[in-house]
């Protein structure tokens, strides 16, 4: 399949029974069907006899291929191979949509993320989006939106390698020997001085995944207990040559963490203050998250700002259908440390379901007012029986 052609079959072609369609928009993918005993791929593109799709279509196919990872699950390299061409020439097509590079990008990411397992392939797109996250991009100016996508991309494939390939200094094996996180510092600060929103929030986010990262070098999971301990400890930027900069990262999240003014709405600055408040607990007090999920089923008790960036992605990702997933996904439960039986054992109600059987608007309290009222009447029917006229039963 293809994303940017339409398919030349016609509309009452037996083959587009197995289409899958984006109900945000008129586009669709084609989908094969699934052998029994075969395990799903991605068919090969055939573009001939066909026409350009529209940018709604596109970022549907996109859309559709980024959860279709997600279902298929871990340790389906094939798939990756399948897409990784195609969504790799739609990101760096700048003339194209920048919601439809938008969706590639994270389309590319969520399958490397969940399906791959090659990391020459993930060091690959991890380099592709420090090029996007850049100011230009193959001599044109970068959409904001599409600089945040990338740095939040970046963020979820460098929760897949250890830490000190994202904070390390003098690393055997990397060029100039410094993580990758390290090297785009400058074009985190960057990114936080721009007066797109998402763009900030996504930078803050990296800073705070790196900074972590920093800290958990060289700390073992009985060790750095409290801040103290973890900020004077090996994993720390003083003396480093970053120590300037670092410093001048923390003073910009304080003053985001506080900002005010007539530029932005309430609700834009709200979210503003509580997003750079979480990040500054990080970056400038050295204090790890802790945030607890409450979902139908259970609870997911995030420390680690790796399980955060995991977490919203696949939530932005499946949008509504995250719970189902998580209750039914094996590689999702496996990412996230949660039990299936335990999520599939709870049998209370959830709101909604609550709201649709226990509300006195629902239809089962409608059906069940409607029988009693039948049932009155015909009570009161019988007693009035005797006054009838030609004695007919009622």
């Amino acid at each position: 399949y293809c994303p940017w052609h339409r398919p030349s079959q016609p509309r009452n072609d037996p083959q587009n029974e197995n289409r899958i369609c984006d109900s945000s928009s008129r586009g669709s993918v084609n989908m094969p069907p699934v052998q029994k005993g075969r395990r799903p791929s991605c068919p090969r593109s055939t573009t001939s006899s066909s026409r350009p799709a529209w940018p709604a279509e596109q970022y549907a196919a996109c859309r559709v291929l980024e959860a279709t990872a997600v279902v298929l699950g871990g340790d389906m390299d094939e798939y990756v191979e399948a897409i990784t061409d195609l969504l790799t020439k739609a990101i760096k097509a700048t003339g194209r949509a920048s919601q439809v590079r938008v969706a590639a990008i994270r389309a590319l990411s969520m399958a490397l993320f969940v399906c791959g397992t090659d990391m020459m392939a993930t060091n690959t797109c991890l380099n592709l989006c420090e090029a996007v996250c850049a100011p230009k991009f193959r001599g044109e100016d970068v959409d904001p939106h599409l600089r945040a996508a990338a740095l939040d991309c970046w963020a979820l494939l460098s929760t897949t390698v250890a830490d000190a390939y994202i904070a390390g200094d003098d690393i055997e094996g990397l060029d100039g020997g410094n993580g990758r996180g390290v090297i785009i510092l400058p074009l985190l600060q960057q990114c936080l001085d721009h007066a797109n929103v998402e763009l900030r929030s996504a930078a803050g986010e990296c800073v705070a995944l790196i900074h972590e990262a920093r800290l958990n070098m060289g700390i073992d999971d009985e060790e750095g207990g409290n801040a103290t301990e973890r900020r004077y400890r090996s994993g720390s930027w003083d003396g480093s040559e970053w120590e300037i900069l670092m410093d001048e990262v923390k003073q910009r999240i304080a003053e985001l963490s506080v900002e005010s003014g007539y530029r932005l709405s309430k609700k834009a600055k709200k979210q503003q203050r509580a997003e750079f408040r979480e990040y500054m607990a990080t970056i400038i007090d050295d204090e790890s998250p802790n945030q607890v999920v409450a979902f139908r089923g259970g609870t997911l008790v995030l420390n680690s700002w790796r399980e955060f960036i995991q977490l919203n992605f696949m939530r932005h990702c499946l949008q509504a259908g995250f719970q189902i997933q998580l209750m039914t996904n094996v590689t999702l439960q496996a990412i996230f440390g949660a039990d299936g039986g335990i999520l599939n054992a709870s049998s209370g109600m959830s709101q909604l379901e609550k709201r649709l059987v226990m509300s006195k608007t629902s239809e089962a309290s409608k059906a069940a007012d409607k029988h009693m009222t039948r049932q009155r009447r015909n009570r009161q029917n019988v007693k009035n029986h005797f006054l009838t006229c030609d004695g007919e039963d009622i």
